[in-house]
């Protein structure tokens, strides 16, 4: 009796821990989906970019005196709608902008779907706000046009001025015309051939391996072909109505990430460092020390002797001070993680502009496990 009580307290205990490591178990990995780490070959947006006027501004538009590319575009304009100006005609057009209209083309759009446009000036207009940007034709790298904008100006913040003084909330001198783009030619993005090329953000061979045994165990083998360390190729059902579901399927394919190769990211013009989780630190040991120089004038007044008919001189009297801070010898021990290595650096005292210089001694040392990248 004893036995057997003893052999289901085992199965359920044994039972339980199976059931909690099961559950520890995917949560140990950090996994993606197909889709957020790669991309399909040919699948991509296109950068439009055109030339226009805004129109219909408060007062705040071009100086016609600087900018004369507005009056010419002006006239051009009104040449081609059928007003004909005198011939040295001055024009003052205070309320009229020059500006720079961008906008991307998503994949797969097509004419008639309407896209967002942004609207930057050109000239010296103060302000965008209450324009109205008339028709502009969009071009991409080819020249061909692919949509047109026109719609009113959204240019968020606000600005006053009076009395000599003036308050701007935001920048006045771009905005944004929701959905005032619409497409005109679309750009061929078809995916009809039986073998798609795969390729990832992030060249890794290990990573690529990854993604080629989740499609195998997925779709079955030989289905994917792996080219080089980013690209792969996968091979589509014949059928064309089949096609869409397999692409759907292979976009929510859970894969197993592979960590990242370690890197410091250091800008040295603000100071910041940044680095992943896998930075590791050697046992080094760093001697960090400051010099200031501090220099600083005084008013000196030079009163003259009595009776001397002398005049009283102001001047100034210059010192200079040099301090050389103690430079502590420092040892910074093993990192095994990212936390470890924060608390290591931070323990010589140094602000960020001293950790950049301190970063690059010891990678040069070869004691920093990891790539420094200068931005």
């Amino acid at each position: 009796m004893m036995s057997s009580l003893l052999r289901v307290l085992f199965t359920q205990l044994a039972t339980f821990l199976f059931g909690f490591l099961a559950i520890l178990g995917p949560l140990a990995v950090e996994a993606a989906k197909l889709r957020d780490i790669s991309t399909f070959a040919g699948v991509r947006s296109n950068q439009l970019i055109g030339y226009g006027l805004v129109v219909g501004l408060d007062g705040s538009g071009d100086q016609t005196t600087q900018t004369p590319f507005t009056i010419q575009s002006t006239v051009s304009l009104l040449q081609s709608l059928g007003v004909t100006l005198p011939p040295g005609q001055r024009m003052q057009l205070r309320n009229t902008a020059s500006v720079m209209v961008t906008a991307t083309l998503p994949p797969f759009a097509r004419p008639g779907q309407a896209i967002d446009v942004s609207v930057s000036s050109l000239g010296n207009a103060k302000s965008l706000r209450g324009g109205m940007l008339l028709m502009t034709p969009l071009r991409a790298a080819d020249g061909q046009v692919y949509a047109v904008a026109q719609g009113s100006v959204l240019v968020p913040g606000a600005s006053a001025s009076g009395g000599g003084a003036s308050a701007v909330v935001n920048h006045q001198s771009v905005g944004r015309v929701p959905s005032g783009g619409l497409i005109e030619r679309s750009v061929p993005q078809l995916i009809d051939d039986e073998v798609l090329q795969l390729e990832l953000k992030r060249a890794d061979f290990g990573q690529l391996q990854k993604v080629v045994e989740a499609v195998g165990r997925r779709f079955g083998p030989n289905v994917a072909l792996p080219l080089d360390s980013r690209s792969m190729q996968v091979r589509m059902p014949s059928a064309q109505v089949e096609r869409a579901r397999f692409l759907a399927e292979l976009e929510q394919l859970e894969i197993v990430l592979i960590d990242e190769s370690p890197k410091v990211i250091v800008n040295s013009r603000t100071g910041s460092v940044v680095m992943n989780q896998s930075v590791r630190l050697d046992p080094v040991a760093v001697a960090h020390g400051s010099l200031t120089v501090k220099i600083t004038k005084e008013p000196v007044v030079s009163q003259p002797a009595p009776l001397s008919q002398g005049q009283t001189v102001a001047a100034s009297k210059s010192s200079v001070d040099v301090n050389i801070g103690s430079g502590s010898l420092g040892a910074l021990p093993a990192g095994a993680s990212l936390e470890e290595v924060v608390r290591a650096l931070n323990l010589l005292g140094a602000n960020a502009q001293d950790l950049v210089a301190i970063l690059q001694a010891i990678k040069a040392a070869g004691a920093l496990k990891a790539e420094l990248e200068l931005i």
